[in-house]
């Protein structure tokens, strides 16, 4: 496999660093536009392989001659937020930067599949969507395993478990309207609502639909880079390794839940042709509600940028 990641930040490199260390890429390409960062931070990888073991190639770049042929696209790159922006304020500024970037890596990866990590992240999904003119199969946005993650790791937190016997679903935008699902979220099997009193689970949900900006404050200049680049990964290591796994991604409906033509978060199969399955799971009317609020959410905003 040849993985490109689009993006030498704090996203795009710890990704990167992942990807190499797990083993999905035969050759991995790092794209940036600022000059020498990439190739930088590539050679610095690529100088971890006698320790970590890893025969991966490594190349950084700021153009596109050498993703040619890329399987996979990641898609970093973007303005990071600051305190006091929302995920709305990156539109147009966001949207620039991804439709310049997806043009080029489908020009030298016509058959690659793009994952979008860049905010806002439904918006920006839909831009590449757009933009790359692929099978909606092929273009998808990592959102719903980030927010799952952090759901599931408030719950382990609050119960004092291990994370390993969470499972959770935050489905819907990735922003303030989305929509973490109680009904099918478990410890060990247990629904949750018999081991956390609903008040304090709304606090959690809360806490999960804030999760960004929290760690945004808390940093006050940059964004959070860890749990975003190992549910990115998380993604990728389904595909490469055709896992079939279940998990909650942004992906393009066509009637499922009610909703068509919009990018939304909800449960899919991956697998290495990409989006294999989108699960439609039965959601209590208040959920089903609060889900096509989100696509609505997400709608509008698709209307504001010119993808």
């Amino acid at each position: 496999m040849k993985i490109t990641v689009v993006g030498a930040g704090n996203v795009g490199a710890t990704s990167a660093q992942r990807i190499i260390e797990k083993e999905l890429a035969d050759e991995l390409v790092l794209v940036d536009v600022v000059d020498g960062v990439p190739q930088g931070k590539s050679l610095d990888m690529y100088e971890s392989a006698p320790v970590e073991l890893f025969d991966t190639k490594i190349t950084g770049t700021n153009g596109y001659e050498e993703t040619e042929g890329s399987d996979i696209v990641l898609i970093t790159a973007g303005l990071p937020r600051k305190p006091g922006m929302s995920r709305d304020d990156l539109q147009t500024m966001n949207a620039d930067i991804v439709k310049k970037v997806t043009e080029a890596v489908v020009a030298k990866s016509p058959n690659s599949i793009i994952i979008v990590v860049s905010n806002p992240l439904d918006v920006m999904t839909y831009v590449a969507y757009i933009r790359s003119g692929f099978p909606a199969t092929r273009v998808m946005g990592m959102a719903g395993v980030l927010d799952s993650a952090r759901f599931r790791t408030f719950i382990s937190m609050e119960l004092g478990v291990s994370v390993q016997d969470v499972s959770a679903f935050v489905l819907g935008g990735h922003g303030d309207s989305m929509v973490p699902v109680a009904k099918y979220t478990t410890v060990a099997g247990i629904p949750v609502t018999e081991l956390i009193p609903q008040a304090r689970l709304n606090e959690l949900i809360e806490r999960t639909k804030n999760g960004g900006i929290e760690i945004v404050n808390l940093l006050k200049s940059g964004s959070a880079y860890y749990a975003p680049s190992a549910s990115a990964v998380e993604m990728i290591e389904s595909i490469v390794k055709d896992r079939k796994r279940i998990l909650p991604c942004a992906a393009w409906l066509t009637g499922q839940y009610g909703l068509k033509d919009v990018f939304v978060g909800v449960p899919v199969k991956l697998g290495r042709k990409g989006i294999e399955q989108i699960i439609e799971v039965k959601l209590d009317d208040g959920d089903l509600r609060s889900l096509h609020a989100s696509a609505e959410d997400v709608r509008k905003n698709c209307e504001k940028v010119k993808a």
